[in-house]
């Protein structure tokens, strides 16, 4: 089978992995400090099995099966199951709320369910109680505390494979049937907008799809065939179906399911991958580690490291630049690979990358040199849900920090009269399930509208500024968008997340929530003592540390735009309080309403706002945090 047959499906990519590289490692999976592994020969089988079992359960093609839970290597080979169908795998994130999973049930006919653990089996019964009975057959992976239920339609994973295989022995041509089943323009995955204008929309991605969208990302060198990669993004984001299971499969990559989330630090560094991806705020966070561990060290080795750091750093602020390196340049990076780079790349499980991208949200540029200065030729890519997750890249020696790079091959892309980014291409959806409206707005002869405003440089390299919709007006006529601001924002390690306010205003304000982990850490070196998230946030020291960041982004602004005041909150944005979605993005409207007195505050003149903020726990109680707020200058 060819990398380029137009009749292929994940399903006999995958069988034909089995049948070529059969012995090959295709997932290992840590469980009680062991690394589990599975060949690609065995992740066919037990994913023919496991379709074999629903079908004869009753799961049907168009039916919907809900995945929810943290990265498990079971989980992705149930998604390949379902699949095998032409039934919707529907993954949700392992925090989903009961609103949302309800959300799910009304979108879709969800006859069956995958949970991990028993934490999430909970939440599915409960799921069944309130509403139609839906999903009455759920399958765990996880069987600890679950000897004592009674609930019916309960099934482990390993009944569940028992029964694929004695349905697979009466029927010889079974495996072969489910294998073949599936066409290319059949659902390979069912995911959801991220729903920061409302309820998330329904995306089905067919296997022809993000076959195409794992072709083009190859083609444009992003990654190559048997990549390493640590399995840890949610499974409910489309970069980790198009990673882990999509271009694994395409590209025979080597899957590492890290044994929990708490423990991917150490997995990463036992596993060392060629390709990672993270987020901006992932890279922020091991930069703060590295930082952390530089002042806690000796001051010899404080010298060392600025000594060869600094200098790299600044070799690559030039060559961002174009200008060309200097003599010594050469030199310092081979003796800093040697006494800096290399033992920090160990030390975080980065020595055998050569693949690293970012994206999802612009990248600080102190962060992004930092980690070329350290030798990792870190990359930005620009993708949605609707397009499999890619659409352009970076190329290795093309890399600007205000572009997202250039098309990916098989990539069309516009900017419409309004400024409006568009793409066409193999891995674009059909359009939103069951929403004709939305539909018809997005897709235009074949032409996917991203919502994104953006241009196009002369050399190719696209610039995307945020969302088209946020773009909004000052009193006196000046445009901007938000969320531009706000990732510049947040490009600061001390703010997790902001909300610019100034549409129809003389003058632009903030709201910003600190990120608890990085202030904390800079207070206790600092000696400035703190209680709780909600007095470390309005001391006045942390204030002065914010403050210099927004003197940094104002000096980027005109000065039309610059921002005048700022609140800094008592608590974090939360998924699960609505003001921001699962991939923490703003649910800007809920945030307005909100934290309407705060803004009024903060453009009525006075020194301070009494606010009572909402906050839901993980029982799914909710309760307050209220606390007066000084108001700030810039």
């Amino acid at each position: 089978m060819t990398h380029n047959n137009p009749t292929d499906t994940l399903p006999r990519l995958l069988a034909h992995n089995a049948k070529v590289h059969g012995t090959d490692i295709a997932l290992r999976e840590k469980d009680r400090g062991i690394w589990n592994e599975m060949t690609w020969a065995d992740y066919a089988s037990t994913a023919t099995k496991c379709a074999a079992a629903l079908r004869a359960a009753g799961v049907k093609s168009d039916d919907a099966v809900i995945v929810i839970g943290d990265n498990r290597a079971r989980l992705y080979l149930a998604m390949v199951g379902v699949s095998m169908l032409s039934a919707h795998a529907m993954p949700a994130y392992a925090g989903a709320t009961l609103s949302e999973l309800q959300h799910f049930v009304g979108e879709a006919n969800v006859s069956a369910a995958f949970a991990e653990d028993q934490e999430q089996v909970d939440k599915l019964l409960e799921l069944r109680e309130i509403g139609d009975g839906s999903p009455a057959m759920i399958i765990y992976d996880d069987s600890r505390g679950m000897n004592d239920y009674t609930a019916s339609g309960l099934v482990a994973w390993e009944e569940l494979i028992e029964a694929g295989e004695k349905a697979l022995s009466a029927d010889s041509a079974l495996a072969e049937q489910l294998i073949n089943g599936a066409k290319p323009e059949d659902p390979a995955v069912f995911m959801h907008s991220s729903g920061t204008t409302g309820k998330p929309k329904g995306i089905v991605l067919s296997h022809a799809n993000l076959i195409a969208g794992s072709r083009n990302a190859h083609a444009a060198g992003a990654f190559v065939e048997g990549e390493e990669v640590l399995a840890y993004l949610p499974m409910a984001w489309v970069g980790d179906y198009a990673l882990t299971v999509a271009a694994a499969i395409a590209f025979r990559f080597t899957i590492s399911v890290p044994e929990r989330q708490e423990t991917v630090q150490r997995d990463m560094r036992e596993i060392a991958p060629s390709l990672y991806l993270a987020a901006p705020r992932s890279w922020d966070n091991m930069l703060t580690m590295i930082q952390v561990g530089i002042e806690n060290s000796t001051p010899l080795k404080k010298w060392i490291y600025h000594f060869f750091m600094d200098r790299s750093i600044e070799a690559e602020k030039r060559k961002l630049k174009g200008e060309k390196p200097g003599a010594l340049d050469g030199l310092g990076k081979m003796l800093g690979e040697w006494l800096v780079f290399g033992p920090i790349k160990d030390q975080f499980g980065l020595t055998r990358l050569t693949s690293a991208f970012t994206g999802g949200e612009a990248i600080g540029e102190d962060t992004f040199v930092f980690y070329r200065g350290l030798g990792i030729a870190l990359r930005q890519f620009y993708g949605q849900t609707e397009t499999s997750a890619f659409s352009s890249i970076q190329a290795a020696d093309e890399v600007q920090l205000h572009t997202v790079g250039k098309p990916l091959p098989g990539v069309e892309v516009d900017i419409t009269d309004a400024g409006e980014i568009k793409f066409r291409s193999g891995s674009i959806f059909a359009g939103y399930y069951n929403n004709p409206k939305a539909t018809a707005e997005a897709l235009t002869d074949g032409w996917l509208l991203t919502g994104d405003a953006g241009y196009l440089e002369d050399d190719g390299h696209l610039v995307v500024l945020g969302r088209l919709s946020e773009v909004v007006y000052t009193a006196s006529g000046e445009r901007y968008v938000p969320n531009y601001v706000e990732n510049r924002l947040k490009f600061s390690p001390y703010i997790k997340d902001a909300a610019i306010s100034g549409a129809g205003r003389d003058e632009l304000t903030a709201m910003v929530c600190v990120d608890f982990e990085s202030v904390g850490h800079w207070a206790e070196v600092n000696g400035v003592p703190y209680t709780s998230y909600g007095d470390l946030s309005q001391r006045d020291e942390v204030a002065t540390l914010l403050s210099t960041a927004f003197e940094r982004v104002n000096n980027v602004l005109p000065d039309t735009l610059k921002i005048h005041r700022f609140v800094s909150l008592p608590k974090e944005f939360d998924p699960d309080d609505g003001e921001i979605t699962r991939t923490r993005k703003l649910r800007r409207k809920v945030v307005e309403e909100r934290y309407s007195q705060v803004i009024d505050a903060l453009y009525s003149g006075e020194s301070e706002v009494h606010v009572k903020a909402e906050v839901t726990y993980e029982t799914g109680e909710t309760g307050f945090v209220e606390r007066t707020l000084p108001i700030r200058e810039v």
